[in-house]
């Protein structure tokens, strides 16, 4: 069935508190999706971020961002009083995240309703650490030896902590059992706020998107848990790291840096990792798209000394005995996998295999250095078309920075003119296309220039900061939206 969506980010919705949150405006958002006939609402990974601010670096690919935990539900559960929550400074830029403020003055602020929090703990706290001990025990432990260790990075611990000696682990388990706690408490806030928040979409009829990275943060509780998953030495440092190839785009590649999966362990042991995060990303959303997919067909391992991503080599991926042990652990998946960039015969392949519908992306259709299927007339039904993602400019960024003969392109192919704004044109032809799925960004929906880009591919500084202002969201603006809808047959069902 032909459906569409919106891609906006929780920590972009409106709040006092320096950071979107799923409380109310979340909730706004939601009503905002359902006035103008949408079924789907697509956020960014929703892990605990770590430097350079990126949810695609966490510190936990099962745990959640305490900064989402909606301070004013803090308030009417009586963990926090209004006048505590307004003592401290979130910043002075309402369309920009802080996240500097944020670290500073949020676990402080989040530290009082831990004292209250523990007087009185709630009925199934312990359900909940329970069901979800497989790695809620690593992770609060892990954030708690972080803490003790100024925020060093667990391959700087001292060698029994950092190999997880047992007589050590359980030495610290006693020594920070209260942090611990404190780490425990901001899970359960955390996932009760999701849960209810999640409910109250899908009631409504909005379904939510999530996104998985493919790979996990070198500084995480996931690599520190199961170094033996990971291609790690005998020091538990990484022999190679994740990237991408010098393209058209960057003449040294890009240097992610992530260690890589040890694909062979992961296979003697069924994947059981994979089952287990898999698992859990499609409990947490209604639908999960896979970033990065062609990285289970072949991946680009770059030597861990390296400066550059020039001189890595590509390596065989697990193909689809993956996704065969994924769907003999929990039957079938909704995925969406991030098919874009340099695509081989065996790459399409295994994306054709999966079953999974892949990605269409409109920005890349005009640019000369893209070499891919992207222009709408080449389209299958089983795709998601998007305008652009959290990684592209926005619409009317892209058309005053892209090269002049993209932009001509673009404006002869989709007969734009800038009467409506080109940012409606391009999006009509997404909603337009054939592609059973078509998901628009909220800056583009808004027509923001550059300044409502989300991220710069390898840049540090100044991403995943942008936030929409209070009262964007109306009536008229959904309407318009909503006739979009009838007039494409995107109604949802």
């Amino acid at each position: 069935m032909r459906s569409s969506g919106i891609l906006m980010h929780i920590s972009s919705l409106p709040s006092p508190y320096g950071i979107g949150t799923m409380g109310k405006e979340a909730r706004k958002f939601v009503d905002f999706l359902v006035k103008s006939a949408q079924t789907y609402w697509q956020v960014l990974p929703v892990g605990p971020t770590s430097y350079g601010d990126s949810p695609y670096q966490s510190f936990s690919a099962f745990a959640g961002n305490p900064y989402f935990i909606d301070l004013d539900t803090l308030i009417k559960e009586r963990l926090l009083t209004r006048e505590e929550c307004d003592s401290y400074s979130w910043g002075r830029k309402e369309q920009e995240v802080d996240y500097g403020l944020l670290y500073e003055n949020r676990y402080d602020l989040l530290h009082k309703a831990f004292s209250r929090f523990q007087k009185k703990l709630p009925e199934d706290y312990g359900a909940f650490c329970e069901n979800h001990s497989h790695w809620l025990s690593d992770y609060t432990l892990f954030m708690a030896l972080k803490d003790k260790n100024s925020g060093l990075e667990w391959s700087k611990w001292e060698p029994y902590l950092k190999h997880r000696e047992p007589v050590a682990l359980n030495k610290a388990r006693e020594e920070l059992a209260e942090d611990i706690r404190f780490y425990e408490m901001l899970q359960y806030l955390f996932y009760k706020q999701w849960a209810s928040l999640k409910a109250y979409a899908n009631e409504r009829g909005i379904r939510i998107i999530g996104d998985t990275p493919i790979y996990v943060a070198g500084d995480s509780a996931d690599v520190w848990a199961n170094p033996s998953q990971f291609c790690l030495d005998k020091e538990l440092y990484p022999t190679s790291v994740a990237g991408c190839p010098p393209d058209a785009f960057s003449e040294d590649g890009q240097l992610w840096g992530n260690p890589l999966f040890d694909w062979e362990a992961m296979r003697k042991d069924g994947y059981s990792w994979w089952i287990q995060r898999v698992g859990h990303t499609a409990r947490l959303f209604d639908v999960v798209r896979i970033d990065h997919f062609r990285g289970f067909d072949s991946y680009y391992a770059i030597p861990y000394e390296a400066v550059t991503a020039k001189n890595g080599e590509w390596k065989k991926g697990p193909g689809m005995e993956l996704f065969h042990a994924i769907k003999n652990a929990l039957g079938d998946v909704e995925i969406i996998v991030e098919d874009l960039g340099y695509l081989t015969d065996s790459v399409r392949q295994l994306v054709a295999d999966s079953g999974f519908p892949g990605m269409k992306l409109l920005q890349f259709a005009f640019d000369s250095r893209e070499d891919g299927d992207y222009l709408p007339h080449n389209y299958k039904n089983h795709c998601v078309v998007y305008t652009g993602t959290h990684d592209n400019d926005t619409i009317i960024g892209w058309m005053k920075t892209a090269p002049k003969a993209s932009v001509k392109f673009a404006r002869e192919y989709l007969r734009l003119d800038n009467k409506e704004g080109y940012n409606w044109g391009m999006m009509k032809a997404a909603w337009a296309s054939v592609g059973d799925l078509a998901v628009v960004t909220m800056q583009d929906v808004l027509g923001l220039g550059s300044q409502g880009r989300m991220n710069t591919p390898s840049t540090l500084g100044g991403n995943w900061i942008w936030r929409m202002k209070k009262d964007s969201l109306n009536g008229i603006l959904a309407g318009k939206i909503r006739s979009n809808m009838q007039l494409y047959g995107r109604m949802p069902g």
